[in-house]
């Protein structure tokens, strides 16, 4: 970076221009640090005006040695010259809270604000694992039953070997961090104990039925530990969506099939349940069932450096709660691949299902999954008739159509008529015309 490219930068969250190191200066790298990082320019002043400062060897050590003693953080510092006078372009990364003389600071736009302590508390909270924090949890509350169970899954994943699965429970925990120094962890009292509510009263699944946004028509509350929230949930569920039966096959198999996929909804409960922000305490996980679609809502937005276009696309796992992701990987139910979303995406498409919302909302992050609601009683509802129901029906199984298909199935009318059929269907908006000449193609536009 030249002097001529930073003189182009105003201060804010990320930059600060200063005459010399004084108080004011490690406040500042200290709120760097607490905040997204950033870069002090030593040597100009508020209004851009180049002072020059000291850029000797000695010097350079000397002001590294009192960065690591006041704020606890080592600076990357780089020298620039401009015409004969030296500026030192000071760097900090963002990272563990850090201090100046016991007080706590952050930036706010392009100033250098002291933190209150509800904002010190929160800062805290978002840069510890909640689910690495132990308590004074009674270690007699362990449910041998779901601990047993957790074993016999990952044995069967393959993912924990059978002599890392000791007779002694505890020290088996202890292995896989869920016990520190003798106390259960966040992550071990509410994935293995009998009732984690007693001490996380939010920490439920709620799932309700509604006939609209204030008619409730079936409600139930799942408590529990994480194990018995993600199978009762489902359950829920599966009680209040349809079901229906296709016979297939020389063997007249019976396959059922429910409004919605299930492994679909298994995936939307466990990244809930996974990468909730348990720090919320005052927030449940909820899920909401209507006629003709579901609303999975969750505490917290989507951890730091995922955005909704990395979260649709390959990307890394990122875990917010990593001892209670680990869990349920070695269980065989999650992958530790972010392909999560993905999963849920295909296996929407692959039961004809419009691909699923996620958005970041009321404090926390939204799923939508919506039925099939174009069959053939929808479009006789909107009046079309017989053969024009047999176009979109096609349109719908196969994605498009073209006039050579119309004939197939409705062989007793002539090529006008298909013609006219079609152009009613663009012009209710339900087909879109694609290419031209000899390759035209309709589309599903719903």
């Amino acid at each position: 970076m030249e002097i001529r490219d930073i003189m182009k930068i105003d201060e804010g969250t990320k930059v600060e221009f200063k005459e010399e190191m004084n108080d004011s200066a490690y406040k500042t790298l200290a709120a760097f640090v607490n905040t997204e990082g950033g870069h002090l320019f030593l040597g100009i002043s508020d209004d851009k005006k180049i002072r020059g400062v000291n850029c000797s060897e000695p010097f350079f050590r000397d002001l590294t040695d009192k960065i690591v003693n006041n704020i606890g953080v080592h600076p990357r510092i780089n020298c620039l010259d401009y015409n004969g006078r030296k500026v030192l372009a000071i760097e900090v990364k963002k990272g563990n809270l850090s201090s100046y003389r016991g007080k706590y600071y952050q930036r706010v736009g392009s100033t250098t604000r002291l933190m209150h302590e509800e904002d010190l508390k929160n800062l805290f909270l978002l840069k510890t694992n909640w689910d690495s924090m132990t308590g004074d949890y009674d270690l007699d509350k362990i449910d041998v039953e779901t601990v047993n169970k957790f074993f016999s899954m990952a044995r069967k994943s393959g993912r924990l070997k059978s002599a890392e699965c000791s007779d002694d429970i505890s020290l088996t925990l202890e292995k896989l961090n869920l016990i520190i120094d003798g106390k259960l962890t966040n992550a071990g009292y509410i994935l293995f104990s009998e009732g984690p509510q007693q001490f996380f009263t939010n920490t439920v699944v709620r799932v309700g039925r509604f006939k609209d946004e204030i008619t409730i028509i079936g409600d139930r509350l799942i408590e529990g530990n994480l194990f018995n929230q993600v199978a009762e949930a489902e359950e829920a569920i599966k009680n209040f969506i349809n079901v229906r039966y296709e016979i297939t096959g020389e063997e007249l198999m019976r396959n059922d099939v429910w409004d919605y996929p299930l492994p679909a909804i298994r995936e939307i409960l466990l990244n809930a349940i996974v990468h909730r922000n348990y720090h919320l305490h005052n927030m449940q996980t909820q899920i909401r069932v209507y006629d003709d679609r579901i609303w999975f809502h969750n505490a917290g937005g989507l951890p730091e450096g995922m955005n909704m276009d990395l979260l649709k696309s390959s990307h890394r796992s990122v875990a917010r709660n990593p001892l209670i992701s680990k869990i349920f990987y070695l269980a065989g139910l999650i992958e530790e691949y972010g392909t999560g979303i993905k999963r849920i995406i295909d296996s929407m498409k692959e039961a004809n299902l419009v691909e699923p919302v996620f958005k970041e909302e009321m404090g926390g992050f939204s799923v939508y999954i919506r039925k099939n609601l174009y069959d053939e009683s929808y479009f006789q509802e909107q009046g079309l008739n017989k053969r024009q129901i047999r176009i979109m029906m096609y349109v719908m199984d196969k994605g498009s159509i073209k006039i050579e298909d119309c004939h197939k199935i409705s062989p007793a009318v002539g090529e006008r008529t298909h013609q006219r059929d079609l152009n009613i269907l663009i012009e209710r908006q339900l087909l879109i015309k694609r290419g031209g000449s000899k390759n035209i193609l309709y589309e599903r536009s719903i």
